[in-house]
């Protein structure tokens, strides 16, 4: 048997197409044996000014959909929590990931703020790879 006799399989495509409008889209993985991760995070600084500007936006979504919150006063909270360890000239990587994964929890109901939490938690925090 020849190499031009054997049969070709058609590619598989393996990508996303979005198209038209905004996307919001969560942790997502594409491809063969693709993974996404999420939870368990590692504190690693990138950018201090960023995470500042992102502080005080999730600050300000904050107020704007506080009566959207099933628990504005404990969301309010952890959010100072966060902002008083970043302020730590060793900021403590537990503190930081309970204060996040709680803040997250808290903001479910609204979406502006799952988004914004989720780029500060970006902008202070590297996905740890699995085994870490």
């Amino acid at each position: 048997m020849h190499d031009d006799d054997r049969r070709q399989d058609p590619p598989v495509n393996n990508g996303i197409v979005i198209s038209g409008g905004t996307q919001y889209v969560g942790n997502q993985a594409v491809g063969h044996q693709a993974q996404a991760f999420s939870g368990s995070v590692s504190f690693q600084a990138q950018d201090g000014e960023r995470t500042a500007e992102l502080l005080a936006l999730v600050e300000r979504l904050l107020e704007e959909h506080r009566a959207e919150l099933t628990e504005p006063e404990a969301t309010t909270r952890e959010l100072r929590r966060l902002r008083e360890e970043l302020e730590e000239p060793e900021p403590q990587p537990t503190v930081l990931r309970r204060a996040l994964d709680r803040l997250n929890e808290f903001c479910r109901p609204v979406t502006p703020l799952v988004l914004a939490v989720g780029q500060l938690a970006q902008s202070v925090q590297g996905l740890s790879s699995p085994g870490h």
